[in-house]
């Protein structure tokens, strides 16, 4: 039996699974989650890695000799410390090296918008819809906006490992500023929050971004209209460059962003108009392991 151990590091929970990958699909052995306990420190997270990883073991009854890590933020190429994370207290920690010393076995790290790739082009939509894909590349339009390149069912990291960090990318002159620094980046322009809050400074009212799509399809609201309108501009101007540069074979959409269906039709149509291809054959794929994609993403790291 050939199993793989993922694990999702989360700000709140910490996620493991055990899975069977097989020539017709995968089975899920032994899955479960523990508080990450973050205000705690970072010695406590690698000791809450460790009791995972000892559970999975204990109700799998098998030995672990390699585990794949989900991480908010990645690791630095150069000082294989994190970088970029949400969860403050691991910046600048090796925790690739910590941990391989602390269980003793070998470690594979990657961030949740590159396990969330991974997991759709290996176990999920894409060897459904697209069985020979060998170019995917994974978009997450959620809170922030995030993205991950899957060339022969391995990640592209990258040499700097920002790989499909597409969330960055420049997009609009004169916009909001990031918190990495730069203004006008992808994240700022059609994430949800920045979404909501273009409605928020068009309406006056502060509105979820489903309630305001509800609108749009309605037509009960000019400012929903141009918030919608404004979205799809600008993900087919942001997603163009993606296609000009990788020419995936497949886009998998995540994130609540993705829920909204005229991206997969009018955002495709936006994308055609600003692509050095004015017909674009890629397939755009609504994700199918949900909050799933995580940690089974982490597992495939080292499948």
């Amino acid at each position: 039996m050939s199993v793989c151990c993922g694990i999702d590091l989360g700000g709140t929970k910490i996620e493991g699974v055990l899975i069977e990958k097989n020539k017709t699909g995968f089975r899920v052995i032994e899955r479960l989650r523990v508080p990450t306990e973050k205000e705690k420190g970072y010695t406590h997270i690698l000791s809450q890695i460790k009791k995972v990883v000892q559970l999975l073991e204990t109700r799998g009854n098998l030995k672990i000799t390699a585990l794949g890590i989900g991480t908010p933020g990645s690791l630095d190429p150069k000082t294989q410390t994190l970088k970029n994370s949400n969860t403050v207290c691991l910046i600048g920690k090796p925790i690739k090296k910590d941990l391989e010393n602390l269980l003793g076995i070998s470690i594979e790290i990657a961030n949740d918008a590159n396990c969330f790739a991974l997991a759709e082009a290996t176990l999920g939509v894409v060897p459904k819809m697209a069985p020979h894909a060998k170019n995917v590349f994974g978009v997450i339009m959620g809170t922030g906006v995030g993205g991950g390149v899957v060339i022969n069912g391995k990640i592209l990291n990258g040499r700097n490992g920002i790989g499909g960090e597409w969330g960055h990318n420049y997009l609009e002159e004169n916009g909001d500023d990031c918190y990495c620094g730069q203004s006008g980046c992808v994240e700022t322009v059609i994430s949800g929050t920045a979404l909501e809050l273009h409605y928020q400074r068009l309406s006056g009212t502060k509105r979820k971004l489903k309630e305001i799509y509800t609108l749009y399809q309605n037509q009960q609201d000019e400012y929903a209209e141009a918030t919608i309108e404004r979205m799809l501009d600008f993900f087919g101007k942001g997603i163009s460059a993606i296609i000009n540069t990788l020419d995936p074979d497949v886009i998998v959409i995540g994130g609540g962003v993705g829920n909204i269906d005229l991206l997969y039709t009018e955002g495709v149509q936006r994308a055609e108009k600003y692509a050095f291809n004015k017909t674009i054959e890629t397939m755009f794929l609504k994700p199918e392991l949900g909050d799933s994609a995580g940690v089974f993403g982490a597992a495939m790291l080292v499948q």
